[in-house]
C-alpha cells in the first residue's frame, strides 16, 4: 500500500535532468560523510582512490542472487560477470558466508551441538557477509568506474533458516530497528531463482555442490521460506522454471541489463490495484507473506522532451522515500532511492536506480 506521489517540483526550463547526476549525488555524500563542505586542503590530502571510495563518481549496483537449492545461482554469476565486464562494468562476486564456514571445517552438527548455537552461527554469518560486501563495495567505489557487486545470497537469507523468535532476538542484539535496513536499504535488487525441485524436478541434483544435502521436498520448502524472507523489497524478481534453463538464464541477464541501464528487450510490467477499502490483514492466510509500507515520491524535474541525446525521447528523475510500517501502524524505518528514467525513440524504457542516504533525500 502506498501514498500517492507528491506534485512535481518545478524547476527552470533550462535545468537538465543530469543536474542530479552521479557526480552531484557523490559530492553530497562526500559532504555528508565529512560533516560539512569538503575543504580544498582536506581533499588535497586524499588520494584519488580515497576520494572515490567516499564519493564514487560512477554508480555501483548490489544484486543478491538467492533462492532454493539447485536454482542456478552459480551459473547466473558465471553468466553475468563476463556479460557486464564486456559492457564496461567492473564486477566482483561476493561468496556465500555460510558455505565458507562449512567448506573450511564447520560441520552441520555444530548447529545443534550447544543450545543457542544456531543464533551464534547466523550472527557470525551476518558479520562475515557484511564484512565481505562492504569491503568489496569499498574497492569498487575506489576504482571509480560503473560497477556491479553480485552477492551469493544476502543478509535476509538467514531468517529463512531460523525460528521467527530467534531471528527477532538476533535483530535486537544487533540493534536493527527495521529489516528494511538489511533489504532494500542495502541492495538494489534481489533475484530469486526458484529451485529445480519446483517445476524442473528431473534436473534437481546434489552432485554439483558439496554443501547441498536437501531432498527435493526440503528444497521446495526452503525455496518458499527464502522467497518470503525477501518479500517487501521493491525490486524482488522471481525466475521460475516455466522455461528451459537456458531461457531462465537469459531472463536473468535481461533483468540485470534493465537494472543497470543497458538496452534490453525485456519489457517492464508493473501491476497495481486500487482497493475499494482497506483490507483486513488479520484474515490473511499465515503462509502469505506481506509487507506494509508508505511511499513518497518527489519528481525532481518535469518530463523533458527537448533532450540532447539523439535516441532519447523523454527523460526525468525522482527520489523516493519508502517507510515500512508495523502491524500496529507505527513506522519502523525508512530507506531512500533515486531513479532516472529515459524513454527511447525505439520504445525502450531505461531506468537507473541507486540507494541514497536520508541526508541526500532531504
Amino acid at each position: 500500500m502506498s501514498a500517492p506521489p507528491l506534485p512535481y517540483e518545478r524547476k527552470p526550463s533550462n535545468t537538465t535532468p543530469s543536474a542530479f547526476s552521479a557526480r552531484n549525488l557523490s559530492q553530497t555524500r562526500l559532504r555528508s560523510n565529512s560533516h560539512g563542505p569538503l575543504a580544498q586542503d582536506i581533499s588535497a590530502e586524499l588520494t584519488q582512490a580515497e576520494v572515490n571510495s567516499i564519493a564514487p563518481p560512477a554508480p555501483i549496483y548490489k544484486i543478491v542472487l538467492t533462492g532454493g537449492p539447485c536454482g542456478g545461482k552459480t551459473t547466473s554469476m558465471a553468466r553475468l560477470s563476463p556479460y557486464l565486464r564486456e559492457r564496461g562494468f567492473e564486477v566482483i562476486t561476493c561468496p556465500e558466508a555460510f558455505s565458507l564456514l562449512v567448506n573450511n571445517g564447520m560441520a552441520f552438527d555444530y548447529l545443534s551441538a550447544v543450545k543457542g548455537m544456531d543464533i551464534v552461527v547466523q550472527d557470525t554469518v551476518m558479520d562475515m557477509q557484511i564484512g565481505m560486501e562492504d569491503g568489496f563495495e569499498r574497492v569498487l567505489r575506489a576504482r571509480g568506474k560503473p560497477a556491479v557487486l553480485l552477492c551469493d545470497r544476502g543478509l535476509m537469507d538467514g531468517s529463512a533458516y531460523m525460528k521467527e523468535e530467534d531471528w527477532n532476538k538476533l535483530m535486537q542484539k544487533r540493534e536493527i530497528g527495521c529489516v528494511s535496513e538489511l533489504r532494500e536499504g542495502r541492495y538494489n535488487a534481489v533475484f530469486h531463482l526458484v529451485t529445480a525441485a519446483e517445476g524442473a524436478e528431473e534436473y534437481y541434483t546434489l552432485e554439483n555442490n558439496a554443501v547441498r544435502t536437501e531432498s527435493p521436498e526440503l528444497a521446495r520448502s526452503l525455496d518458499s521460506m527464502t522467497l518470503n524472507a525477501w518479500v517487501g523489497h521493491p525490486s524482488l524478481k522471481i525466475f521460475d522454471n516455466s522455461t528451459d534453463f537456458e531461457t531462465k538464464m537469459q531472463r536473468v541477464v535481461e533483468e540485470t541489463a534493465r537494472l543497470v541501464g543497458l538496452p534490453t528487450h525485456l519489457q517492464k510490467v508493473t501491476t497495481k490495484f486500487l482497493l475499494k477499502k482497506e483490507p483486513d490483514l488479520s484474515s490473511f492466510p499465515r503462509e502469505v507473506a506481506f509487507q506494509i509500507f508508505e511511499v513518497e515520491k518527489v519528481y525532481l524535474y518535469e518530463e523533458n522532451e527537448d533532450v540532447s541525446q539523439e535516441n532519447v525521447l523523454k527523460e526525468y528523475s525522482f527520489i523516493r522515500k519508502r517507510t515500512s510500517l508495523r502491524k500496529s501502524g507505527k513506522e519502523s524505518g525508512s530507506v531512500y532511492g533515486w531513479t532516472s528514467v529515459q524513454k527511447m525513440k525505439d520504445g525502450q524504457r531505461i531506468e537507473k536506480k541507486r540507494i541514497i542516504t536520508k541526508r541526500e533525500y532531504l
